[in-house]
């Protein structure tokens, strides 16, 4: 029987990158508690980065190992906590689906899958401090464990390029009018 995985979920927007598939957040906050008590603490996802690099952590949607939709390019440690940078697989369904929910802002949130290697209990406040995590997948989700996670800007990269496509072609129009005055 495979190990109990347990998912948390992101504190900070997400960014990301229209049309490229290309998105960065954080999908976990070292000393905040989620909803179900855990707190994360500064260096416990560093033995389990140094055994699985990036493209080895696997981007689900919803926590189903059914729906792989992307690839994890960068996932470190930072101050802040876990930082992540993946790309949606636009070649499959889901993927294309996620990019235009990332866009629209109907989807938003970021939530991990791992095993706790290590953990202690703070008998005052419940809460349980993990030290040690396994981690094993970061999931695009609708609903993530810290209410407070959410995207916080789609950068308009592909759509300034279509507005500059735009503004040429008004003004070649305006030239071709005043030519005609």
């Amino acid at each position: 029987m495979p190990p109990r995985l347990h998912r948390r979920g992101l504190d900070v927007p997400l960014s990301a990158q229209p049309g490229s598939g290309v998105f960065s957040g954080y999908a976990s906050l070292f000393g905040q508690r989620d909803a179900s008590g855990d707190i994360v603490m500064p260096g416990a996802f560093h033995a389990s980065l140094m055994r699985r690099p990036a493209e080895d952590i696997r981007m689900l949607f919803q926590h189903d190992p059914a729906e792989p939709v992307g690839t994890w390019l960068e996932v470190r440690e930072t101050d802040r906590g876990l930082y992540v940078l993946g790309r949606l697989n636009k070649s499959v369904q889901r993927g294309r689906e996620l990019l235009a929910l990332l866009e629209s802002n109907s989807i938003d949130g970021l939530s991990i899958g791992f095993k706790t290697v290590a953990a202690r209990k703070d008998k005052a406040t419940g809460a349980r401090h993990l030290i040690k995590i396994d981690l094993w997948e970061i999931s695009l989700v609708t609903f993530p464990m810290l209410e407070g996670a959410r995207v916080s800007a789609v950068k308009s990269s592909a759509r300034a390029k279509a507005d500059s496509l735009f503004i040429k072609s008004d003004a070649q129009t305006l030239h071709l009018g005043a030519l005609n005055s």
